[in-house]
């Protein structure tokens, strides 16, 4: 990826209680220590992209929970999507989840979540800030990236490829999950548990707890009974890693996740069931379901 010359700059006004830029997230690089990154909620970020005309891995905003309040300094076409929320222009109602015209100068606020966790809020043309290692997203564990938003900063906008599609209709968006179903692939250290505690894996009410993060999504529940004492030496750690720390209690690794770690990992949920996990907000019941 390389620069693109900035077309308009987005300024701040609200940042939120954490707002940073994500796009497809840079793959590739965990055997030098740098981990995916990305937009938690992959399939909402995409869509948003979609409706204003953008790749499906342009950069955008992801918002978390209070959303967020910008002005673009020239006109663009901008959606907000993801967690349902109210959304303004300059105080004005406008449309959720399809695309607004934003003037110059005029205030996009996007209001707290009322449905889910993460907003996405994506802009013509998209934002272009300096890439690192091939993307724009802002990794939290490593520090590489876009800081997170904090009043008074301006984002680059890039220049429009042609007008947003238009005629598609209503989108449908999904919601936040009523109970978050994990689909488990057992191992790679599910032997380091008891099996009474693999039955209790996939048994037991999990909750979302509200220590979750864009690092990994906690769990509250009982916990995990060990099978043997000691520690690992640090070993790879992949997207969707359910590693199990001397609480007990699991936790599902998400985009800005360690590449190492030496916890047991009891198992791994496939990538296509964690945007879920992104909306699941504090206190959705968590469901193990094993896949052989």
């Amino acid at each position: 990826m390389t620069s693109v010359r900035p077309e308009g700059l987005l300024h701040v006004v609200r940042p939120g209680a954490l707002t940073t830029v994500q796009d497809a997230g840079r793959p590739g690089w965990a055997h030098l220590g740098v981990g995916r990154a990305g937009a938690l909620d992959a399939p909402a970020a995409r869509l948003a992209n979609r409706l204003v005309g953008n790749a499906p891995g342009a950069a955008l905003l992801e918002t978390t929970v209070t959303g967020c309040a910008v002005r673009p300094d020239r006109p663009v076409v901008a959606v907000v999507g993801g967690a349902g929320c109210r959304v303004s222009v300059d105080g004005r109602p406008v449309a959720w989840g399809a695309p607004v015209r934003v003037p110059a100068g005029a205030v996009l606020d996007v209001g707290p979540a009322v449905d889910g966790v993460r907003g996405y809020l994506a802009f013509a043309g998209g934002l272009v800030p300096e890439p690192v290692l091939g993307s724009r997203s802002a990794d939290l564990l490593s520090g590489l990236g876009p800081a997170a938003l904090r009043a008074g900063d301006t984002l680059p906008l890039g220049q429009p490829a042609g007008e947003p599609p238009d005629g598609e209709g209503p989108t449908p968006w999904p919601g936040a999950p009523a109970e978050l179903v994990l689909p488990l692939h057992p191992g790679p250290r599910h032997t380091w548990f008891t099996p009474a505690a693999l039955r209790t894996l996939t048994t037991a009410d999990y909750r979302v707890s509200p220590h979750s993060n864009r690092i990994g999504l906690r769990t509250e529940g009982p916990a995990l009974e060990r099978a043997r004492d000691g520690e690992l030496p640090s070993e790879g750690m992949v997207l969707g890693a359910v590693q199990v720390p001397p609480d007990g209690r699991p936790v599902v690794f998400l985009n800005d996740h360690p590449t190492t770690g030496g916890y047991p990992v009891v198992g791994v949920v496939a990538e296509t069931a964690l945007a879920g996990a992104a909306q699941a907000v504090p206190g959705t019941r968590v469901r193990f379901v094993v896949r052989a």
